[in-house]
């Protein structure tokens, strides 16, 4: 399965002038959810990935909402494990729905796309302070600087740009965030 391609094909790596989840800008957005509505790629990721993650023992899939939904219940789902996601709630994540994760369950983070990398360990976090051990990170888009530490299924190096440094901006083109909060365009 080539991701690039599939990306490019169904229209998932768009190009512009996006605002990400992060703060920062970039010429490209990975939309993972225009690929991940399909079933069987949303399976053949989640395969692709379980060959790349070195845990034997995964008690609880755990994501961040909305972005890794999808893809940690599908993961799950092979893994025979639960699946749980981690949302905001007045911009702090935190677990709600009575989700809960016990004293040294064996926990697996899981993304559709990391940038900075900041959700990820906000759920780290989460994982620690309920007493939970975590044994990986996956996703389905690495565009950060931790490889060693993610079990990706693409890693894409795409350029990214603080505001004030943007050569975006200063062309004076439109600032789209198409991610899952604050929607929204403008500059």
């Amino acid at each position: 399965m080539n991701l690039e391609k599939l990306f490019k094909a169904k229209k998932a790596l768009l190009e512009g002038h996006f605002l990400l989840t992060s703060g920062l800008h970039s010429d490209k957005y990975m939309q993972c959810a225009k690929i991940l509505q399909y079933p069987d790629i949303a399976e053949g990721i989640a395969k692709l990935l379980i060959k790349k993650i070195k845990a034997k023992k995964i008690d609880v899939v755990v994501s961040p909402a909305i972005g890794g939904i999808v893809i940690g219940q599908e993961l799950a789902r092979i893994l025979k494990c639960r699946a749980i996601f981690c949302e905001r709630e007045n911009g702090k994540m935190t677990l709600r729905r009575g989700f809960e994760i016990k004293k040294n369950e064996k926990c697996l983070v899981v993304e559709d796309v990391i940038t900075t990398g900041g959700s990820v360990k906000e759920i780290i976090n989460i994982i620690k302070d309920y007493g939970g051990v975590v044994i990986g990170v996956a996703c389905v888009v690495d565009r950060s600087d931790m490889s060693d530490l993610i079990s990706a299924a693409l890693k894409i190096n795409i350029k990214t740009y603080k505001s004030l440094e943007c050569p975006l901006c200063k062309k004076g083109l439109v600032l789209v965030k198409p991610g899952s909060r604050n929607i929204n365009k403008g500059r």
